[in-house]
């Protein structure tokens, strides 16, 4: 484990596994069960304050899918406000939930759930005994196991994935066959060759220590092919087995969709990681098997707020390049230094101060997704996501649905993106 960093002149790629790290001396110096605990977790945090706790209201108003009263809608810049997106040590007292939480255990509950989802309303759902049992078995020497291991040496098929590296927490998305860095310079994040557990280990670290959001983020990323479905199951990766709502060939109520089925996503995220808001054309179904995220969600109505990058050639293609973060820049609340203040609005273009005046106007609204719970997020809504702590998530579409909601928007509303 010497030697220089290399790059062999690859702009969108580094390897440096083989090199110490600074932060692996210091974690070194903790013993592994110190390193596993984040300073705040959400997982156990009994503050949660659930709006929607009327059995009738939740399974039986017909009303609610309708009236555009659900879900509840603050502005942007309030939301972040009242709690900054870098201030994950200190959520506020309680942590109120605007979204239905419904037991999948409940047949009603299920029942009514299917109806948001074809209201193309967002909810969550929990009480899924598969998201508990993989909560129980994805530990890091487990995931690990998976993805460090050969087809040999695992006997069973490995999962792949890849490690990213910012230079901050802020991950904006691009396509790097579309990224030009004559013209662009260089790409916003780059590609590692970290093991899994080395990059677990740097998560246990970031939990341990805090880590700023101005340090270097690791966010590991992994995905299964939607044939991976149609394979006998010892050819399968330990994703599609674990998760067998997920990867079934038929509808479940996950993936109701099979035909438009797109494969398994999976986010291992460090705490901090940040990925910039977006929309997705498919039916999501947002699983969190260990771990903490904070989601904030937009309607596609608020697509002109967001500074959304329209052009299908553009890397950044759906996605908006704003860091919610440098909303707090905009509150005169006395609270950030006023040098400090004026030194980030220095380095910050016109452009996107303008954007971000108008991004504070965006319906939006927060939620905590914790362990064991499913996150149904419709077609072309937009979410930002927020690692409050180590956390591993996977995500599963169901092909898209163009109507939308006659209230909140739909495919229109992201293609036109204007305030009309």
């Amino acid at each position: 484990r010497s030697g220089k960093s290399d790059s062999h002149g690859d702009p969108f790629r580094r390897y440096i596994a083989k090199n110490i790290q600074e932060w692996e001396e210091d974690a070194d110096d903790y013993p592994p069960s110190m390193l596993s605990a984040p300073f705040v977790d959400y997982n156990k945090l009994n503050t949660y304050k659930y709006v929607w706790q009327d059995e009738h209201l939740m399974t039986s108003d017909p009303s609610l899918l309708t009236n555009g009263m659900y879900p509840h809608l603050k502005p942007l810049g309030e939301l972040m406000k009242e709690w900054p997106q870098d201030d994950i040590d200190h959520p506020p007292l309680p942590i109120v939930e605007y979204l239905m939480r419904f037991d999948f255990q409940n047949p009603e509950h299920v029942k009514a759930a299917t109806r948001f989802r074809d209201a193309q309303l967002p909810f969550k759902v929990y009480n899924v005994p598969e998201l508990e049992l993989a909560r129980e078995k994805w530990t890091d020497d487990y995931c690990a196991e998976q993805f460090d291991h050969t087809v040999q040496e695992l006997r069973a098929t490995p999962a792949k994935g890849t490690c990213q590296r910012s230079k901050s927490n802020y991950f904006a998305f691009f396509a790097p066959r579309h990224w030009n860095v004559d013209t662009m310079g260089p790409p916003p994040t780059i590609d590692t060759d970290l093991s899994f557990a080395l990059w677990s280990k740097h998560a246990r670290y970031a939990d341990k220590v805090g880590l700023p959001p101005d340090a270097v983020h690791y966010y590991w990323q992994t995905g299964v092919p939607p044939k991976e479905r149609h394979q006998p199951l010892n050819a399968q990766s330990f994703i599609s087995k674990d998760l067998p709502s997920f990867s079934s060939p038929t509808n479940t109520f996950f993936v109701f969709n099979v035909a438009q089925q797109k494969g398994i996503q999976c986010r291992f995220g460090e705490r901090g990681v940040v990925a910039a808001t977006h929309y997705d054309a498919g039916r999501n179904m947002v699983a969190m098997i260990t771990g903490a995220k904070r989601y904030i969600l937009s309607p596609p109505k608020a697509c002109s707020k967001l500074g959304v990058v329209l052009e299908e050639n553009h890397p950044s293609f759906r996605h908006s390049m704003l860091n919610f973060a440098h909303l707090s820049l905009l509150n005169d609340d006395g609270k950030i230094d006023p040098e400090v203040k004026d030194k980030l609005l220095e380095g910050m273009s016109p452009e996107a101060q303008e954007w971000l005046n108008k991004a504070k106007d965006a319906p939006s609204l927060s939620t905590v997704l914790k362990a064991g719970e499913v996150l149904y997020i419709p077609s072309h809504w937009f979410h930002y996501i927020i690692s409050l702590q180590k956390s591993a998530q996977c995500n599963v579409r169901s092909g898209r649905e163009t109507e939308g909601h006659p209230i909140f928007g739909s495919l229109k509303d992201v293609t036109q993106c204007t305030d009309k």
